[in-house]
């Protein structure tokens, strides 16, 4: 006889019967409610390993017991039983802490085979399901860092959206990490050994992405001096990642329709069609159904798009992760450069734990970057910091060097001019770099020089790395950041 307890949760009651003479005969004790209502009140006065649970029932639904367990029993391993076409609200129920979930009808090998990976998961690693250490090995999630419960969440649904073929439409503010998500659902998915092919819709003039997404005949418009094949071909058996979709036009989004509902499209210019086996994941940082009421999307395509949601939460919401992901971009631009700072005083990391990051984990890789190179000393501090960040926290500004228009005095014993000059001048051009977010054709403006005299500047003070360090450190951006 085993330990663990199990309440089975179904209006119907032959589902009821099945299920609980499959989990006695395995050894489980088994009790049965009818609905929401009664297993809400029979979680209230006992305790029970696992709940399987219908999501439609009457009075209360499986949602609603989903949330209970939430609230008063998190270490209860819940599981969602649905009877949907679709897995939308499988999906939402994974997006709310179910572990997994069981489609109707139900086959008994696959009811305790999910069962006995809840209670694995739950044994090796107590009451945490292994979902960043699983999805790490297993799934190649090794360039997204965090452990907020909010960044678990997306972890767990990523996992599972990725075993399917579903078109998956992932959603958050700049700089969140969508397109990291796009490639571990892709890496997880049975189509990892095919293509992925990413393309970024706003990147692309409106009036050669439809041949950067279909390819082109020879001699279809000028200087299509050769067939080209575009990114669905190249993506077939495998998946394409449609990166600002948002920004696609509303002719273009008509064909973009015909190929998630045919999987086949022709090239422009040409009359074979061509048919296609993918996996379409697409990403936005707009608002679509906000487009969709203004006209600027079509409502249809939308829904062919939405049909398995990922929202990523901006880094202000999930704050947790920064002294994580912090700690990551320490050591990657750090490695194998003893004269770059390697580690971060708690000060700074505290006033960088409560910075907002408009930019979310995007700018904040780039500050670390910035001051793992222009740090002087071992350790990050507090006057390493961007002013602009200090500011916005609450903090004094720091200043290793007077402003602009200080009225400089010269000590008793004298001064050394250049090196004071030198010093002056670096310190202006790390307020300039901080200003533009590193763009030197910017802070060059600011400092009203040209863009080769700044760089000239900058190599004489040992603010840019040395060309094969540089090269190193973007081979390894270019692996993958943190989302």
């Amino acid at each position: 006889m085993r330990n663990e307890t199990v309440l089975i949760v179904d209006d119907v009651p032959e589902i009821r019967t099945t299920m609980s003479e499959i989990l006695k005969h395995k050894g489980f004790a088994v009790d049965q409610a009818t609905d929401g209502q009664e297993a809400i009140d029979m979680l209230s006065g006992r305790h029970y390993d696992i709940v399987i649970t219908d999501i439609a029932m009457p009075r209360k639904d499986g949602m609603d017991v989903l949330k209970h367990i939430n609230r008063h029993s998190p270490d209860t391993i819940c599981i969602i039983i649905t009877g949907y076409g679709s897995i939308e609200g499988a999906v939402e129920a994974l997006r709310l802490g179910a572990f997994d979930y069981l489609s109707k009808p139900i086959r008994p090998s696959e009811v305790v085979l999910v069962i006995e990976k809840a209670l694995e998961a739950r044994n090796i690693h107590g009451e945490e399901f292994p979902i960043k250490n699983e999805l790490q090995g297993s799934h190649g999630f090794d360039h997204i860092i965090g452990q907020s419960d909010a960044i678990k969440k997306v972890f767990r649904l990523v996992d599972k959206v990725a075993r399917t073929d579903s078109t998956v439409l992932i959603t958050g503010e700049s700089g969140t990490g969508k397109e990291l998500i796009a490639h571990a659902i892709h890496n997880a998915s049975p189509r990892k050994d095919r293509p992925f092919i990413p393309i970024n819709c706003a990147a692309i003039p409106e009036e050669l992405l439809e041949s950067e997404l279909f390819g082109h005949e020879k001699g279809a418009f000028t200087h299509a001096i050769r067939t080209r094949v575009g990114r669905f071909e190249l993506a077939d058996k495998g998946t394409i990642f449609l990166d600002e979709i948002g920004e696609m036009s509303p002719a273009l989004q008509v064909k973009l329709l015909r190929v998630l509902q045919e999987k086949q499209f022709e090239r422009v210019g040409g009359v074979k069609t061509i048919q296609v086996d993918i996996r379409v994941v697409a990403a936005t940082n707009i608002e679509l159904e906000q487009a969709v009421a203004q006209g600027r999307f079509r409502e249809d395509l939308f829904y062919r798009l939405n049909v398995i949601p990922i929202h990523l939460p901006p880094l202000r919401e999930r704050r947790d992760d920064i002294p994580l992901l912090v700690k990551h971009f320490l050591e990657k631009f750090s490695a194998g450069n003893p004269a770059y700072a390697n580690s971060i005083s708690d000060e700074a990391l505290k006033i960088l734990e409560s910075y907002d990051w408009p930019g979310n984990v995007r700018e904040l890789e780039n500050i670390v970057e910035r001051l793992v190179i222009l740090s002087e000393k071992d350790e990050i501090s507090v006057e390493d910091l961007p002013s602009r960040i200090i500011r916005k926290t609450g903090g004094a500004v720091p200043l290793s060097a007077p402003p602009p228009h200080h009225s400089a005095v010269l000590p008793e014993e004298g001064i050394s001019l250049s090196a004071a000059v030198e010093q002056f001048e670096k310190t202006l051009i790390i307020q300039a770099l901080d200003r533009t977010n590193g763009v030197k054709n910017r802070a060059a403006k600011l400092l009203q020089m040209n863009r080769t005299t700044l760089i000239e500047k900058m190599k004489k003070m040992k603010m840019m790395k040395p060309r094969a360090t540089r090269k190193k450190t973007k081979d390894k951006s270019s692996q993958g950041a943190a989302a």
